[in-house]
C-alpha cells in the first residue's frame, strides 16, 4: 500500500537563503506516516483513543538530492518497506514535479500505552494492510 501526502512549502519552512531548512523533512516524514495510517483506516488518534496504541519513532534518516524552495508543491509517497513482528520501516520519497528531491525512512514500534509503554506485535489485520511492497522479516 502506497500513500501520498501533498503540501506546499511555506515561508517559515525556509532558511535565510530561501531553501527549506532540513529538519522540516523530518516533520514532513512524521506527517506522512500519520497520513499513511489514516489511509489504511487506522488514524493515530483512533489507535490511541480506542486501543491505547502509538507508533513512537526509533530511527529516522533522510538524504537530500535537490533543494526545495518557498511555494514549491511537494508530494511525499510513503510505503512500508520492512515489516517485523513489532516494528515497521516506512520509506518516504519526496517529489517535486515528479522528480525525487529527497528520500528517507522512519523505523517505528507498535506500542501499547496502556500502563508503561511496551512494544506489541502488530495485529495481523493491520499487517495485511501494510504487506504490499514489503520485505517481511523475522524478529
Amino acid at each position: 500500500m502506497k500513500s501520498e501526502f501533498s503540501f506546499q512549502v511555506r515561508w517559515g519552512d525556509t532558511d535565510a537563503a530561501g531553501i527549506v531548512f532540513y529538519p522540516n523533512f523530518y516533520k514532513w516524514m512524521d506527517d506522512a506516516t500519520h497520513n499513511y495510517l489514516a489511509i489504511i483506516g487506522y488514524p493515530s488518534s483512533k489507535l490511541f483513543a480506542e486501543h491505547q496504541i502509538g507508533v513512537p519513532l526509533l530511527e529516522a534518516n533522510c538524504m537530500f538530492k535537490r533543494p526545495l524552495l518557498f511555494e514549491d508543491q511537494v508530494v511525499v509517497e510513503s510505503f512500508v518497506e520492512e515489516l517485523r513482528n513489532k516494528v515497521f520501516k516506512i520509506k518516504h520519497e519526496f517529489k517535486k514535479e515528479g522528480q525525487m528531491v529527497a528520500e528517507g525512512y522512519e523505523v517505528r514500534a507498535w506500542t501499547s500505552f496502556a500502563g508503561k509503554p511496551k512494544a506489541q506485535p502488530i495485529p495481523n489485520y493491520i499487517r495485511e494492510l501494510m504487506v504490499s511492497q514489503v520485505e517481511i522479516l523475522e524478529g
